[in-house]
């Protein structure tokens, strides 16, 4: 996964005790964890569109459509993610992304995983593909001009 456009958001995570499985590595689905709680804290810190209140009261989805990951390293408890965010497509209900979670600590700097995701903007009433709404297209069309 190569990145195409400049990083957007960005944050750092505490790998702890509940990421890790038995051999004393993050499990890997506690990274898909990750990635959502990151996509969340993005819409709601980086993009001023509060994620709580875009699912509920404004009852506006955005599933995941295709999701890929990329595993390089192992990530221990006690290391710290730098975990970053890149717009590759806006569409008009269509999202892509490339998103990595990088090690910070000295012995093993670099990429621990990386993805790749689309999200779509539906009703949650029926479940089917709308255009963005207008403040999010804004928020979106905001950080896509200025990350070109």
């Amino acid at each position: 996964m190569m990145m195409s456009k400049p990083w957007i958001f960005k944050r750092q995570e505490l790998v702890r005790f509940g990421h890790c499985d038995p051999a004393g590595i993050v499990f890997y689905p506690r990274y898909f964890e990750m990635l959502n709680a990151l996509v969340e804290d993005w819409f709601t810190q980086g993009l001023g569109i509060d994620y709580a209140q875009l699912l509920g009261p404004r009852r506006v989805g955005m599933p995941s459509v295709r999701l890929s990951a990329d595993f390089k390293r192992v990530s221990r408890m006690g290391d710290l993610l730098t975990q970053r965010i890149a717009i590759n497509k806006l569409g008009r209900s269509s999202l892509g992304l490339t998103l990595q979670f990088d090690g910070t600590n000295n012995d093993e700097d670099g990429c621990r995983v990386a993805f790749e995701q689309v999200l779509v903007c539906t009703s949650l009433d029926t479940h089917k593909a709308q255009p963005f709404p207008p403040d999010l297209r804004a928020a979106l069309e905001r950080v896509t001009g200025a990350a070109t």
